[in-house]
């Protein structure tokens, strides 16, 4: 039985017809002057195509392939299932016994580091997955507005990528209700990542739309950071998740000098997917495009974890997604900041790090101190923190998760890069209206599951910089030491009690004078 419910949720969940209920996001159709999603055509294999023939060259309106492909990883997931013991006893979650414990001491690591986490085994966390989607308050169906001709009407009203929305756009996009057209990215194609200055070859986006389940999403622009290969991960995960890596053509250049991609695009786990006619001059700012997006470039999946391209992946994402999302019953999990919790003084410590022009973060935090931002106390409670690491994010994709992954990028659009400061102005917005939130947990915990690398231009100044010269203490014999023939009085036995050295124009004594009462140890 057990086996024929895991079956259901993973393959046929994802899955609609065109009499899909309310509270699944459909795909791309357009009207003359805005664009936005309508439910598409599904083949009887459950999976899309693309109406139109705009992406015939790969076969995305062939319903034949599709269906190939999907019976053959139906028939793939079924094997693997069987492997699975044929019941698992669940009456009582493993970890409900287990108390959280602060980061073990260690006298060598003094900064932030990992402490413990109860994981359940992948097979556990297959039995614990929900039975059905998690509803969206209020929030049913959520569109995208495309326009032909975008013109910028106010100052600071973000990108030709993301459509310009006005003052007032911005204003009603928190007005929820129960179906909404919004701005999120993509503002002139009619497709995500096809002619939208996001663009992504059509045999990418076909691999990118037979994704269903869970995706696992990181990237690399700018040549930025050195790829991670994902660690701990079970054979039933690296055949049944998909593991997307994006690239900008600086980056898939670099690495092609010491790396072979070939033609099935994969380098280790990850699936390559090189982005031409990035929409923004900054790579970070390109970055957040896939980080806070991924519903629009994965329409078929359920369930995302996005990780920062830093960033080593060391648990299995099942695990994850039941500790972090299905045992707390929430869709949106991120961490907090390991010592921040406040937004004004993340703005301060990413003027005093460089991390944007000050002139425009003072502006974002004005703003916002205009509509009402105020610094973090205790009756913001059951709230913990106005400031994430942002650098991973576990969500599941439906409407009212989507909607604030929209409206964060669109303040990330506006205003600075730094998502951090705007985190908690779109997230306490959505939360006075609705009753969801994200949910907000611990650093410590986050640092369990990612290991972070050095980025590489600092790791390259690393490995370029000559060795410290590190100072070496003289050998000290223990006080029960027998003293060797031929050696000087430095070996002599100590007294069992220490007196005054009665020599004074002893070695030690004049060396210690000689350098101002500080002892000179020779190299």
């Amino acid at each position: 039985m057990l086996l024929v419910i895991l079956n259901y949720k993973i393959l046929l969940w994802p899955m609609l017809d065109e009499d899909a209920p309310p509270g699944i996001e459909t795909m791309l159709g357009f009207s003359d002057h805005v664009r936005s999603f309508v439910n598409p055509v599904w083949t009887s294999s459950g999976r899309p195509i693309i109406q139109g023939g705009s992406l015939g060259g790969n076969g995305l309106n062939t319903a034949s392939q599709t269906e190939k492909h999907s019976g053959s990883s139906h028939e793939k997931l079924r094997g693997l299932l069987r492997s699975f013991p044929p019941a698992v006893d669940l009456e009582h979650h493993p970890c409900e016994n287990f108390s959280f414990s602060p980061p073990p001491t260690d006298k060598k690591r003094t900064g932030p580091r990992p402490c413990p986490v109860c994981y359940v085994p992948v097979e556990q966390a297959l039995a614990l997955m929900p039975d059905a989607p998690s509803a969206s308050p209020v929030l049913r169906s959520l569109n995208y507005l495309f326009e032909d001709n975008l013109i910028s009407k106010e100052s600071n009203s973000g990108s030709l990528f993301g459509g310009y929305p006005s003052l007032e756009e911005r204003d009603k996009s928190y007005n929820i209700k129960d179906s909404m057209t919004v701005h999120c990215g993509f503002a002139r194609g009619k497709i995500p990542g096809v002619n939208t200055g996001f663009d992504i070859d059509e045999a990418d986006l076909f691999d990118m739309w037979q994704c269903q389940g869970i995706v696992v999403a990181s990237a690399i622009f700018g040549n930025y950071d050195i790829m991670q290969q994902p660690e701990n991960i079970s054979t039933f995960s690296k055949d049944t998740v998909c593991f997307f890596m994006f690239l900008d053509e600086e980056t898939e250049a670099a690495i092609k000098n010491t790396t072979t991609i070939g033609n099935i695009k994969r380098i280790g786990l990850w699936r390559v997917v090189v982005v031409h006619n990035l929409p923004y001059s900054d790579a970070r700012r390109n970055g957040k495009v896939p980080k806070l997006l991924l519903h629009r470039l994965f329409p078929n999946v359920q369930y995302s974890v996005w990780i920062d391209g830093k960033l080593k992946l060391v648990r299995d994402p099942y695990q994850l997604l039941e500790r972090f999302l299905w045992r707390k019953n929430v869709t949106f999990a991120i961490s907090r900041h390991y010592r921040r919790f406040d937004v004004f003084e993340e703005a301060e410590a990413n003027k005093v790090g460089g991390k944007y022009d000050n002139a425009s973060i003072d502006y974002q935090i004005e703003f916002y101190k205009r509509e009402g931002l105020t610094h973090y106390s205790s009756s913001k409670l059951p709230i913990t923190s106005d400031v994430p690491e942002g650098c991973v994010i576990i969500r599941e994709h439906i409407p009212i998760t989507n909607l604030f992954t929209c409206l964060w990028f669109n303040e990330v659009d506006r205003f600075t890069s730094r998502d951090q400061l705007s985190f908690s102005t779109v997230r306490d917005k959505i939360r006075t209206r609705v009753n969801w939130t994200a949910d907000m947990f611990l650093d410590c915990e986050r640092r369990d599951f990612v290991v972070q690398a050095y980025h590489r231009e600092l790791w390259e100044q690393i490995l370029r910089s000559p060795p410290p010269v590190r100072l070496q203490p003289r050998k000290m014999l223990p006080d029960n030491a027998a003293k060797e023939p031929g050696k000087g009085p430095a070996t002599k036995r100590l007294p069992a009690k220490r007196t005054r050295d009665k020599k004074s124009g002893s070695k030690r004594a004049h060396r210690s004078r000689a350098n101002g009462g500080k002892e000179f140890i020779p190299l």
